[in-house]
């Protein structure tokens, strides 16, 4: 675009999951149903553990801590797009747009973080279990989760600032919210700082969480290979089960949209698995690791028979 058609933009307009109006009241069930199971399923998981002391392990603490991410990531994306279905103006204001920007890079990449600490996690207690305990305490975890906050806002920041720095000839957004890649499209010219830094600070910071998760599962699988018992090795299997599953079905998400080829994508497949990334998987974690752990299983037992004996 030519920057002589440059113009002020102090709203977008978030053209969002479909422009076809016949189906915004499916789209809006289908958003309605994903936010609320999101909301029930982490609220649960959140309240047993911090109900049931046998649930009181670093692990647990950390898996807190996904269920209140997976939380955030789908309430800062979904009640715009349940509110964008219902109206024809669907337009969000610029420092709100840049907000969400902030705020939805900080989330999302606070996921990737926080599942490189849980595979560290789990990496101590399937290759060092003597050492875990004395090594991975509650204070350890902290700093970890604090020093992964610090840098996905920093993160979450340096785009934001970029992003509300671009000159803008459209203010037409391809998606249901706002994120760096369709804004950048919007700018009037080629945006080559922004790019070189989603090159290389953010490259960095969204792949090196994902190095971390790899190697901690080559080590893991190293000294799975050299269990002898069936016992031990049906043990090791279920304890990094639940984390594998969500690990796959988060990144398995982030290849596709970042590594698939632009010539066999249409934008409309991008905003789907998008949707299905940032709402879709926060919302089965909660059910991942209820259904395939056993410690979940049995604090829901205990916390279910104390609410029916104190009912009666």
């Amino acid at each position: 675009m030519a920057e002589a058609n440059w113009t002020s933009v102090s709203e977008f307009v978030l053209l969002g999951l479909s422009e076809r109006q016949d189906l915004q009241p499916l789209i809006f069930a289908g958003l309605l149903a994903t936010y609320l199971v999101n909301l029930v399923g982490n609220s649960m998981l959140l309240v047993l553990i911090w109900a049931d002391p046998q649930l009181a392990s670093p692990m647990y603490f950390l898996l807190s801590q996904l269920a209140m991410v997976d939380m955030g990531l789908a309430s800062i994306t979904l009640p715009q797009a349940l509110v964008n279905t219902l109206s024809q103006h669907r337009v969000i204001p610029f420092a709100s747009c840049l907000a969400q920007l902030f705020l939805y890079l900080a989330v999302d990449n606070m996921e990737g973080y926080l599942l490189a600490i849980m595979a560290y996690d789990r990496y101590m207690a399937v290759c060092d279990p003597l050492r875990y305990a004395a090594v991975v305490t509650r204070s350890l975890c902290l700093k970890m989760a604090a020093a992964s906050l610090a840098v996905v806002i920093s993160h979450g920041l340096l785009h934001a600032v970029m992003t509300a720095r671009l000159r803008y000839c459209g203010n037409s957004v391809q998606h249901f919210f706002c994120d760096v890649p369709p804004l950048l499209r919007l700018s009037c010219t080629r945006p080559v700082a922004s790019e070189l830094v989603i090159s290389t600070q953010g490259v960095f910071v969204v792949v090196a969480p994902f190095v971390f998760i790899l190697a901690s599962y080559v080590r893991i699988g190293v000294a799975v290979a050299r269990l002898r018992s069936a016992q031990a090795l049906r043990k090791a299997l279920s304890t990094c089960g639940s984390h594998l599953t969500v690990v796959l079905l988060t990144y398995g998400s982030v290849a596709w949209l970042y590594f698939h080829p632009d010539s066999s994508t249409t934008q409309g497949q991008k905003q789907q698995v998008t949707f299905l990334y940032t709402s879709v998987v926060p919302t089965l974690n909660p059910l991942i690791y209820s259904l395939r752990n056993k410690d979940v299983a049995a604090a829901l037992r205990r916390v279910r028979r104390r609410v029916l004996a104190w009912a009666t």
